[in-house]
């Protein structure tokens, strides 16, 4: 859990504060997970991805794709907190390797920089529906690619 909030806040005593609010709300929400609708895992990862979103969002910081410049930048980190979650890295690189720029820049956007669809309309310019069609066909690409 700490190595997904350090990886979106991009801070650790950020990451630490958003992995003890989300200890809270599994706690307090405990009874609102339903495993008919996946692992509990994933109910806490999700948990936990929200909330940093939310507070990379709060403060107004940005990771900006710009700073990246490409996926070939996007590096992993030396310390893993959570080997499993980093296994499949290398193959969805190169499953993100394989999309067109645009809805490649789209699915970076949305996942790594926690954009929602019109901010990603707004930074490639692009019309709305063209970006939701683009993270669609991009998402049913990506888990084809990773099967």
């Amino acid at each position: 859990m700490l190595g997904v909030a350090r990886r979106i806040a991009r801070d650790q005593a950020s990451a630490e504060d958003i992995v003890h609010d989300a200890f809270v709300r599994i706690w307090t929400r405990a009874a609102s997970f339903d495993p008919s609708r996946g692992s509990a895992r994933g109910w806490v990862y999700s948990i936990t991805r929200h909330l940093a979103l939310n507070c990379v969002r709060d403060s107004r910081w940005e990771a900006g794709l710009d700073e990246i410049g490409s996926i070939e930048a996007v590096t992993v980190p030396a310390q893993l907190d959570d080997l499993q979650l980093w296994s499949g890295s290398a193959k969805i690189y190169r499953c993100l390797e394989q999309l067109q720029p645009a809805p490649q820049r789209c699915i970076l956007h949305a996942y790594v920089d926690g954009c929602s669809n019109a901010e990603i309309a707004t930074l490639l310019g692009a019309p709305l529906g063209t970006v939701k069609a683009w993270i669609k066909r991009s998402l049913k690409a990506l888990r084809e690619c990773m099967a």
